[in-house]
């Protein structure tokens, strides 16, 4: 049974870096990833990456959506969205178009909604171009 039911199974996976991984550089994939080990470097997709819980990754994010319920040290940008369980940490700012969080979580960064992947960038618009932007919803 599935303790998350947005999160997909275990067998919904296409690719599990087990607990033993260890790995360093620019990791890409297709659909699905699940890390349970360590990863340093950049991780890109358009998929989904799941940060299994004890998992560590000091890395660039950017993919199409994101579940952590490990610790994350690094941006992320997650076009479709974000997720962090009540066991997650995340230690970087999180661009993302839909974000949960559960309670626990511990966050220290800042967070930009997207509304599409050239969205304004909040904490560099001024009061005018915020008011425009908001106009348009």
């Amino acid at each position: 049974m599935n303790p998350n039911p947005s999160a997909p199974s275990v067998q919904d996976f296409k690719t599990v870096l087990g607990p033993e991984t260890v790995f360093r550089g620019v990791l890409r994939f297709g659909e699905s990833l699940k890390i349970l080990g360590r990863c340093e470097g950049r991780i890109e997709s358009q998929g989904t990456l799941v940060v299994g819980k004890g998992a560590e990754i000091v890395a660039e994010i950017k993919v199409g959506a994101i579940i952590v319920a490990g610790s994350v040290k690094g941006n992320i940008e997650a076009t479709n969205q974000t997720e962090m369980l009540s066991t997650g940490k995340v230690f970087g700012n999180v661009r993302t178009s839909e974000l949960k969080m559960e309670d626990g979580v511990v966050f220290e960064g800042r967070v930009e909604m997207l509304k599409n992947s050239d969205s304004l960038d909040i904490f560099s618009a001024t009061a005018t171009q915020l008011k425009q932007s908001l106009e348009t919803l």
